[in-house]
């Protein structure tokens, strides 16, 4: 008996290692072509508007998919989704790197193309979401999110040095022919080595339609007081965090000096914060409670949010950056657990999916009003008044008795194994 068990932890354990390595590889790619881009915006037209344009145009694909993508990602092989998600980004990334190449560079491919990714991204992100339960157990979620969001950080931290110095050297195109190999790679890796516990409603034959099985998503939130009331935070939360989230690199650019190192900068500032964070959550595991996780992590980020505002030394705005990415995966990972743990994994794609919807529909809200706003008062103020209202907004998490009553431990269960597919 022991050795089958030892088995099955192998297996588990061998599992995890292709999937977050395999979505390493892609994310790095990813990573190079995401401050590029954001980078030849900003220094090309150091316009909050055009700033704006460019987040509308890498959200609101996302937005519209999530619906859809949550359903998918509870009907079919959440494996294939997200090879699907890849090979779309690829091909994409493909043909606007010849275009580019042939001396095609407006702006409006750079639009196009942060389009491409959403929808790419859309497809992806719910089915990564409830994938994880699939390969770890409960009791391990904590650990594999928190080790998840080190890799993360630390692609965060290489991809900026790497993209600033391919751009000094080379051209736009070179980037985009890098993330398609490396998207190959990954989808070379899941498809040859990985095999996933496929879930049971993507064994069953479908009864309902499309439609309907998101109509009961929606009834399970509706009839789960505490998603209702996460959600609602989330919502008011992202709005608030699309300043911190997509004006300091304008902010810097126009404070401090546009030179390219100044945004490799706090990027890598706010990496290595998202590294030290991602390492301190998965050694910790947090409050036994994750709402006073979430609630200690999104005071820092207000605080944060302020100080940014005010700081007027550029290696103290480096060091508030740093801070901020500290409290990033203590912030994000009892999120994603509490999702992952108190949600029926039959309805995991669909939460994640309206997740989805609410965050890519909120922060693109927020440059709406911010964006702007940008161009006509100082981005230091904006700062301020949006850092003040993320603190009094976490006050009002930590005090919320639903949520804390679900921030509560769970008690674990066994793993169960599934069909291997």
């Amino acid at each position: 008996m022991n050795s089958v068990n030892e088995r099955g932890f192998e297996n588990w354990k061998k599992n995890i290692i292709l999937f977050l390595g395999s979505q390493t590889i892609s994310l790095f790619g990813s990573a190079l072509v995401q401050y590029a881009m954001m980078w030849y915006v900003t220094l090309t037209t150091e316009s909050g508007i055009m700033m704006t344009l460019f987040i509308i145009c890498g959200f609101i694909p996302t937005f519209i998919l999530s619906p859809f993508a949550g359903v998918w990602a509870d009907r079919y092989n959440r494996k294939t989704l997200i090879i699907i998600s890849d090979g779309l980004i690829a091909s994409a990334t493909l043909i606007l790197a010849i275009v580019f190449f042939m001396g095609y560079d407006a702006v409006w491919l750079i639009f196009l193309m942060a389009a491409i990714r959403a929808i790419g991204t859309g497809i992806q992100t719910p089915a990564v979401g409830a994938i994880l339960p699939q390969i770890v157990p409960k009791d391990r979620l904590t650990k594999v999110n928190g080790i998840n969001g080190s890799l993360q950080a630390i692609i965060m931290f290489v991809a900026p040095i790497v993209s600033a110095a391919l751009l000094s050297m080379s051209s736009l195109e070179v980037i985009f022919f890098i993330d398609v190999i490396t998207a190959m790679i990954a989808i070379f890796t899941l498809l040859g080595f990985l095999k996933i516990a496929q879930h049971q409603k993507a064994v069953n034959q479908q009864p309902t339609s499309y439609f309907n099985d998101f109509k009961q998503g929606i009834t399970y939130i509706q009839n789960h007081h505490f998603l209702k009331q996460l959600f609602l935070f989330f919502g008011v939360f992202f709005v608030l965090m699309a300043p911190a989230a997509f004006l300091t690199p304008l902010q810097v650019t126009r404070s401090f000096g546009d030179d390219v190192w100044r945004l490799t900068a706090i990027e890598i500032a706010f990496s290595i914060g998202m590294m030290a964070g991602g390492g301190i959550i998965a050694s910790w595991g947090g409050f036994k409670n994750k709402i006073h996780t979430m609630t200690l992590a999104s005071l820092l980020m207000g605080l944060c949010t302020l100080a940014l505002g005010v700081v007027p030394i550029f290696w103290l705005y480096l060091i508030f950056m740093a801070v901020f990415g500290i409290a990033m995966p203590i912030f994000n990972t009892p999120t994603t657990v509490l999702l992952q743990e108190k949600v029926d994994e039959s309805y995991l794609g669909r939460i994640f999916g309206v997740f989805g919807m609410i965050s890519t529909s909120m922060m693109p809200l927020g440059m709406l009003i911010f964006g702007p706003m940008a161009d006509v008062i100082k981005v230091e103020w904006l700062l301020v008044g949006t850092g003040i209202f993320i603190f009094i907004l976490s006050l009002f998490l930590g005090g919320n008795k639903v949520l804390l009553e679900s921030g509560k431990p769970v008690v674990e269960e066994p793993a169960k194994l599934g069909n291997i597919t």
